[in-house]
């Protein structure tokens, strides 16, 4: 519907556990990301998608499960390191999982810093790290695929992290920086502005 112009496919393994980190623009990209990769993908999702009542409640839940939503409470303490402890062992299963490391996505456009769980997911399952692009789904909106001259969406998959050099470096001086490429390597693939600081402007 949304006429994806999709390249790198190619970047992500075809094989083996990847963690595929991208910049966060609206809640189409839980769906853009799956639906666009070579492989069957799984990611975090707020769990309040899992948790409706009634007939949208059950389509809801249906819904994110059947694409790969893994429920993630918003808390800090065992609730969060158990939606760390989820994606690693999807990891170590050899599949396939997506992260947003800015955590919520941007409501000024920004790339905002990103936050240390998928760095250290990365360095605990020792998963490829396949950066990914998202143009323009923040732009989408409700039925405007059904007009005309409506905007396309783009999904850039980059090259993975070469993070070779990080071996034998201490854990938090490692994740610290493998967060830093990720996030460098989502802003060479938008070409978002950098805000600087964590993003605090959405509870999504």
């Amino acid at each position: 519907m949304y006429r994806p112009r999709i390249t790198g496919r190619g970047n992500v393994p075809a094989q083996g556990p990847v963690l595929l980190a991208s910049n966060h623009l609206a809640s189409l990209d839980t769906v853009i990301i799956p639906t666009s990769a070579t492989r069957p993908v799984q990611f975090l999702i707020k769990s309040s998608y899992f948790t409706g009542s009634g007939v949208l409640g059950r389509f809801m839940r249906w819904f994110f499960t059947s694409i790969g939503g893994v429920p993630v409470y918003r808390a800090t303490g065992r609730d969060a390191r158990a939606a760390l402890d989820a994606g690693s062992s999807i990891l170590r299963a050899g599949s396939v999982f997506a992260v947003f490391p800015e955590g919520t996505r941007s409501r000024d456009g920004k790339l905002h810093e990103g936050h240390g769980g998928a760095a250290w997911m990365a360095r605990e399952t020792g998963a490829a790290v396949v950066p990914v692009g998202l143009i323009g789904t923040g732009a989408v909106k409700p039925f405007r695929h059904l007009l005309p001259g409506r905007p396309r969406i783009e999904v850039h998959f980059g090259e993975p992290l070469d993070l070779s050099d990080l071996e034998g470096v201490p854990d938090g001086k490692a994740r610290r920086e493998i967060t830093e490429r990720m996030m460098s390597a989502i802003a060479r693939l938008t070409g978002q502005e950098r805000s600087g600081s964590v993003n605090a402007s959405s509870r999504d």
